[in-house]
């Protein structure tokens, strides 16, 4: 088996195939994150039938694949196409009463809301499909899956019709950690650092499609090139490939990123609406939480100044597209001409703040508190002499249930950090705010990540921890 990285993935679908009653199970997550690759992988040889819907097609297009598949499978040439979607179900139970073993039957349905089209019944359809028939039956593994992953929740898991409560088992897969990444390019035979994997990751994020191009021979930069900039790139219109296979109309999702690209440490909803002109809606609030469903943002909490909610866009590969692709260059050399120039240096930086903070969870491994209750958030609070305090911002604080709170410094470099004066008082500072503003009575510990680590100065030892890249692949995070 050619699967690296899904492992609780893989032993929850076993596990469905032991069950004694039919499964439904529905399989979600962005564009190339690996979805069927997984299926395919778990059940490989096991397949009754399976079938891909086809993007942008009419119902009859659909229906008329579908019967094809049918046919492909063993279905009698004494049926017709079907006229609609109960019919072309009804297909589907004769094909398997053609089959009457006990063996599980794996029925796979790939792309399905592509078969969705408008005014097609096939949700109606579907759900008759498994209340009336597959769920009656012990032998059915049925799998929906998607990339429209709005389309699976609020059809499927979020149901209120005749789907609702009959999942039993849904998969959000998620993108690789840096970790995954790892065993990955390893199984690939590609010999890489890890500090060439994790500037990969700052521009590529977790998306195994878009690592598995990867050559022996071939340097970070060169492969940058190779993907985004080179005539014919592969990835060069990803970004439109991306939100259209999510989202039936992107534009409202595509103002929304945006707006998050130019806003490091993210916005509120109120300042959504006013850089997008969307409404003050229900609807709107929808389309954040299918960004978040997504894997695009974040929503998390400020504390401070900035009380409340923010939106914060946390994929590596959109904030790389609007740095460097969405007015890209025609050189097909571009990255590795762009080596150590001020504006890389300052996307490296907000890249790998990024990234930590889709690795917190390695980051409380390393500090000891992997199970430990935390509270994450972040910081602000503007100047106020009068309170002893001099404004400051933090991107992370780990407050931890053992009266300890970590205050984060996420400092990107190619060598060791230099801690110097106004570092130091920069950082006593935040800690001295962050005391007086939040009234914390925590032990309050300064630790920064960094790549390779600090240079031992005077200044490094006033630090209470220190993180390096390598505490980023930690293989221990559940």
């Amino acid at each position: 088996m050619n699967l690296v990285a899904r492992s609780e993935e893989l032993r929850l679908l076993n596990h469905a195939m032991e069950k004694k009653e039919s499964q439904f199970i529905a399989i979600y997550g962005r564009r190339r994150v690996g979805k069927t690759y997984l299926v395919r992988e778990a059940f490989e040889g096991k397949f009754f039938f399976t079938h891909t819907g086809f993007y942008n097609c009419p119902k009859e297009y659909q229906l008329n694949a579908f019967y094809n598949t049918l046919r492909k499978t063993g279905l009698s040439g004494d049926y017709h196409v079907p006229e609609n979607w109960i019919e072309a179900f009804d297909l589907l139970e004769r094909l398997l009463q053609q089959n009457p073993s006990d063996q599980k039957k794996v029925i796979f349905l790939d792309e399905i809301s592509w078969m969705d089209t408008i005014q097609s019944d096939f949700i109606s359809a579907l759900e008759h499909f498994w209340n009336a028939y597959a769920s009656a039956r012990k032998d059915i593994v049925l799998i929906i899956c998607s990339s429209a992953t709005t389309w699976v929740i609020d059809h499927v898991i979020h149901s209120k019709g005749g789907f609702h409560n009959r999942l039993t088992l849904s998969i959000h897969l998620q993108p690789f950690t840096l970790a995954e990444v790892e065993a990955y390019t390893r199984f690939l035979g590609v010999p890489l650092t890890r500090m060439q994997m994790l500037e990969g990751y700052m521009a590529l994020g977790g998306i195994p499609y878009y690592w598995s191009h990867i050559e022996k021979g071939m340097s970070i930069e060169q492969y940058i090139d190779f993907l985004f900039f080179r005539k014919g790139a592969l990835l060069r219109d990803e970004f439109d490939y991306l939100f259209q296979a999510l989202f039936r109309k992107p534009d409202a999702y595509i103002s929304i990123i945006q707006a998050l690209a130019t806003r490091k440490k993210g916005l509120t909803r109120g300042e959504i609406l006013e850089a997008t002109g969307l409404p003050s809606s229900g609807d709107t609030s929808k389309k954040l939480m299918e960004l978040e469903n997504c894997d695009m943002i974040r929503i998390y909490t400020a504390f401070g100044e900035r009380k409340g909610t923010l939106y914060q866009l946390t994929d590596p590969f959109i904030l790389f597209y609007y740095h460097f692709m969405e007015h890209r260059s025609m050189d097909p050399h571009f990255w590795m001409h762009q080596a150590n120039t001020p504006v890389t240096n300052t996307w490296k930086g907000l890249a790998f703040e990024m990234v930590c903070l889709l690795h917190v969870q390695e980051i409380k491994q390393k500090l000891g508190i992997g199970s430990v209750r935390t509270d994450v958030f972040s910081f602000t609070v503007k100047k106020d002499l009068e309170k002893g305090i001099h404004g400051s911002q933090i991107d992370l604080v780990i407050k931890r249930a053992d009266k300890v709170t970590n205050l984060m410094e996420m400092k990107y470099g190619q060598e060791e950090y230099l801690i110097t004066k106004s570092d130091d008082d920069a950082m006593r500072r935040r800690r001295a705010d962050y005391q007086r503003a939040m009234k914390s009575r925590d032990a309050i510990h300064l630790t920064m990540v960094t790549p390779y680590g600090v240079v031992q100065n005077a200044y490094a030892g006033n630090l209470d921890g220190v993180l390096t890249a390598d505490d980023l692949f930690s293989h221990d995070r559940f």
